[in-house]
């Protein structure tokens, strides 16, 4: 009798242990499947991380926003044909078109001036502009293109440049009016005279201290100004005087009729 009772007492222990372990193996298995369920509907949720959405590959490099608009907004505007009516064209006549054929100073090239008329001899009595002629700097160009040694482009010179001192005197070449009295922003300051017989003849880079003035009537060889260096556009020139002579509107070369003076 005591072999079986402890017998019928072990086997009750052994079912409450047996029971008691699979009570806690279901808890278990219950707990894992909840939180197995929980995580998965973490995981369907559409993340909202910035992280994430730097790594879309369809994400637009400027972070400018796509745009929401239907495709049909997208869509090139239609083309319309242009509209003609039988009004007149205004045309204007070839002879009223006119084209500027002078080079631009910016590329290194003066406007040329039309091939110098041949010197005449009415103006045989001039005096010369300086009591000094015969050192020449740079001749007239006769329209050709030459070299300025200050600027180093290429250009007409219209002129003469005669060496002179500062300071040296200088003359008009021929009774005439004084038509103008500017300072150039390239050739300085400078006296124009209008000799009524068709030639002006012009003296530039004078010194500021002039003794005529625009509208004075001045008679040959009376002193208009001195030679001064205010022809920034020959300034890396020794002092000089330069002078053009036009006739009817044409350069031509002064020493043809100063030069013999």
């Amino acid at each position: 009798m005591k072999k079986n009772e402890l017998t019928d007492k072990n086997y009750a222990k052994v079912s409450k242990g047996f029971y008691a372990a699979l009570v806690i193996s279901v808890a278990m298995v219950g707990a894992a499947c909840l939180f197995a369920h929980k995580q998965g509907d973490k995981l369907s949720q559409k993340p909202n991380s910035p992280v994430v959405q730097d790594a879309q590959v369809n994400k637009p490099v400027t972070d400018i926003p796509k745009a929401t608009a239907p495709a049909q907004r997208a869509t090139a505007p239609a083309v319309t044909a242009p509209v003609f009516n039988d009004e007149p064209q205004i045309t204007i006549p070839a002879a009223e078109i006119t084209v500027d054929a002078a080079v631009p100073e910016e590329h290194g090239f003066a406007e040329q001036p039309e091939a110098p008329a041949a010197a005449v001899d009415n103006m045989s009595s001039a005096a010369a502009p300086l009591s000094d002629m015969s050192n020449v700097l740079s001749p007239f160009s006769s329209g050709e293109l030459v070299k300025n040694e200050t600027t180093g482009t290429w250009q007409t010179h219209n002129g003469t440049d005669i060496a002179a001192e500062v300071g040296a005197d200088v003359f008009a070449a021929e009774n005439g009016e004084v038509a103008s009295v500017t300072n150039d922003p390239l050739w300085g300051v400078s006296v124009l005279i209008d000799h009524k017989n068709g030639f002006t003849t012009r003296y530039c880079g004078l010194g500021a201290d002039l003794a005529v003035q625009q509208g004075d009537t001045v008679d040959c060889g009376a002193v208009i100004g001195a030679v001064g260096e205010t022809a920034d556009i020959e300034s890396s020139m020794p002092p000089h005087l330069h002078i053009e002579v036009t006739h009817n509107g044409k350069f031509i070369d002064p020493m043809t009729v100063l030069g013999s003076q």
